[in-house]
């Protein structure tokens, strides 16, 4: 007999013994981050950036297949008992020696994940994993002049890139209300420090927001840099018509929190088959929101950045999309963004 029928022979053993559970429940217990298992992370580490921001250091399962910087993962959290899902970017750098990845994550008003993992999260806590993904990343030929505009936790993902890559001459401009707000702000002087990076913090509590034409004075080449930017959409909107108007929009790349609403719908009761719920909605409210509401578990990533997180099929009725007023009509195999999309009259989605 071979060792593979004998292992399979034991194997079935073992399922009559451990019956109604599997084997493969009682190894989770022994060795939750083993090859073959569904992927997890366990956290082992908290470590405080600002007063609101913390980074959390995970060690993934033998299934994890990396990631390039700039890219996000998705990451599922026991939170009073119910599962959520969020996504964030990962600042770690790609091929981090200890095999550890981190990502950081700002605590938002009224966050449930956010705030349990800038306040209440423990080392030792065992989370689900997706593996990363995400195309707001560098090039594969490095650009001779980059710059990064970012605000927010829209610095998140730029770590990454700058903890991954050394450039010849790379410019930040970052936005945040004061100093103390600057997430990984020791780190970023500490390159300035090196020659490593040009910074110019913009603080909006005492400057105000970011007028983007000050471009011209902040980075006088800023048309001649490969730029990526990464923050609310105020910012991202103003940059593109900026880039645009001087004839260099293919030399932008943008991450959104959330993008802008273009156009208004009549709105209808929304269901939420797997949950159980109804709402009714207006035709400006995106189903996110809709959701949330009325207390629907909503994944999503908009809020940290990143986007696709809130992809939901759509079992029935019709949506708008507020960024272009398209219609979208169920049938089987439909999926629709639910940050961008408002009822178009009734309508069912799955959660």
């Amino acid at each position: 007999m071979t060792s593979t029928a004998l292992r399979g022979r034991a194997w079935k053993l073992l399922e009559m013994v451990t019956t109604p559970l599997l084997p493969s429940d009682y190894l989770d217990l022994v060795s939750p981050l083993r090859a073959g298992a569904d992927l997890r992370g366990r956290i082992e580490a908290v470590r405080p950036e600002t007063a609101d921001a913390a980074t959390i250091v995970i060690r993934p399962g033998r299934g994890w297949r990396g990631h390039t910087a700039g890219q996000y993962v998705r990451i599922g959290v026991d939170v009073d008992g119910v599962r959520l899902w969020r996504a964030y970017s990962l600042t770690s750098p790609a091929k981090r020696q200890d095999g550890r990845i981190t990502i950081t994550v700002k605590a938002i008003l009224d966050g449930k994940v956010s705030n349990h993992l800038v306040r209440r999260v423990r080392p030792g806590t065992l989370i689900q994993l997706d593996q990363a993904t995400g195309d707001f990343v560098l090039p594969r030929v490095k650009p001779a002049k980059v710059l990064f505009l970012t605000a927010g936790s829209g610095i998140t993902p730029v770590m990454g890139m700058l903890r991954n890559t050394g450039f010849d001459d790379v410019v930040m401009v970052h936005c945040a209300p004061r100093p103390q707000d600057v997430i990984f702000r020791d780190e970023l002087h500490g390159l300035v420090a090196d020659g490593k990076l040009r910074l110019t913090e913009v603080h909006t509590a005492t400057d105000g927001v970011l007028d983007i034409a000050r471009l011209d004075e902040l980075v006088p080449d800023w048309a001649e840099r490969e730029t990526w930017a990464c923050g609310p959409t105020g910012l991202l909107d103003a940059a593109e018509k900026h880039w645009a108007g001087n004839g260099v929009p293919e030399r932008l790349h943008t991450e959104r929190f959330r993008p802008t609403i273009v156009a208004t719908g009549d709105g209808g009761e929304v269901t939420f088959s797997a949950s159980g719920r109804t709402a009714d909605a207006d035709g400006a409210t995106p189903l996110l929101d809709v959701g949330e509401e009325a207390g629907v578990i909503m994944p999503s990533g908009c809020r940290m950045g990143i986007c696709f997180g809130c992809v939901t099929p759509l079992k029935a009725g019709a949506v708008r999309d507020l960024r272009t007023g398209e219609i979208t009509e169920a049938e089987p195999g439909v999926l629709i963004q639910t940050c961008v999309s408002a009822a178009a009259g009734p309508c069912d989605i799955e959660r």
